[in-house]
């Protein structure tokens, strides 16, 4: 994980004084197939079937593994995000400890954009729990992102809050996170909440129960 991350930064150093957005542009299609070219990381995505099962890893900007979970079957794989989906599954926390999710949720994981969404189905309502985090990669069979602290935590009632922001500040000076991640991961937060007020993609009425259902659905096959 050390090597993505080490490609991550020297493609960030290289288009920081040049293009922001070409800059989002090869992140969003870093992959497990590596081309290096002026110093950057040019990858291509592998499509992935419908009812595949991988495991997610999310690790730190420092390259140490935080968190894993056992689970997450393949409900879409479009041009935008990978959408999928796990009932009660394990999952292990960095210190070893493990334990059972309480719901099932619909995870969708973006290929342009620093954040991913989770819509946790629980008895009292839709929540969702949004993660301000690297595009993601597939490494065999297993969905790998990094994970920059800042969490956007939505409520059934429609209200929302940012969490961890001294985490992030924290981490951001003992793990010297470069000002281009800093600038992006404060935009893709902007964007993120733009797209919660305006009701939009995964935070759509109706969204994540149709995914659910269709996960209910690949699971009985």
């Amino acid at each position: 994980m050390k090597y993505l991350i080490n490609n991550l930064i020297k493609q960030l150093n290289y288009w920081v004084n040049k293009d922001t957005k070409k800059c989002l542009y090869y992140l969003s299609f870093y992959s497990i197939y590596y081309i290096i070219e002026n110093g950057c990381v040019i990858c291509f995505m592998k499509k992935l079937r419908k009812g595949e099962r991988l495991k997610i890893y999310c690790y730190k900007h420092d390259g140490t593994l935080e968190h894993t979970s056992d689970e997450a079957i393949v409900i879409e794989d479009r041009d935008d995000c990978l959408i999928v989906g796990n009932g009660r599954t394990k999952l292990t926390e960095k210190d070893g400890h493990s334990h059972m999710t309480n719901e099932p949720a619909v995870l969708f994981f973006y290929k342009n954009h620093w954040f991913n969404i989770i819509g946790q189905l629980k008895k009292f309502g839709l929540f969702y729990y949004c993660n301000i985090a690297t595009p993601y990669i597939i490494d065999g069979n297993i969905i790998k992102y990094i994970d920059y602290d800042l969490d956007l935590r939505v409520f059934p009632d429609g209200g929302f809050r940012v969490l961890d922001r001294n985490e992030y500040n924290y981490h951001r000076k003992i793990m010297k996170y470069p000002d281009i991640i800093d600038n992006i991961c404060k935009a893709e937060l902007s964007y993120l909440i733009e797209k919660k007020r305006e009701n939009s993609g995964p935070f759509q009425e109706g969204i994540v129960d149709k995914y659910y259902q269709m996960f209910e659905e690949i699971k009985k096959n």
